[in-house]
């Protein structure tokens, strides 16, 4: 797979496990990527592997949380970094 530099900047591209390292490739690309580039991921993982992952994953942003319940018809509550944010007392924003 080949995605767009400014991706996977900080990794060396000629050691990537495209599989063991799924779990780190696929937020990245929802959240940083192109829409070539998540097409790509959605080809190559199958769309039930990355709706998976994404429901498992810790951490993403806001609009990337939106993107995703909306592509894969799953509100957010049944996301675990919903659920992680939720759970996570914020500073009052005065």
């Amino acid at each position: 797979m080949r995605f767009s530099n400014s991706l996977f900047w900080d990794v060396d591209a000629s050691k990537f496990d495209y599989e063991r390292h799924a779990g780190h490739i696929i937020p990245r690309v929802f959240m940083r990527g192109k829409l070539e580039d998540i097409l790509q991921v959605l080809r190559y993982y199958g769309k039930a592997r990355v709706k998976e992952i994404l429901l498992q994953t810790r951490y993403l942003d806001k609009k990337t949380l939106s993107f995703t319940s909306a592509f894969f018809q799953v509100p957010k509550d049944k996301f675990r970094c919903y659920k992680l944010r939720q759970s996570t007392p914020q500073l009052w924003n005065y």
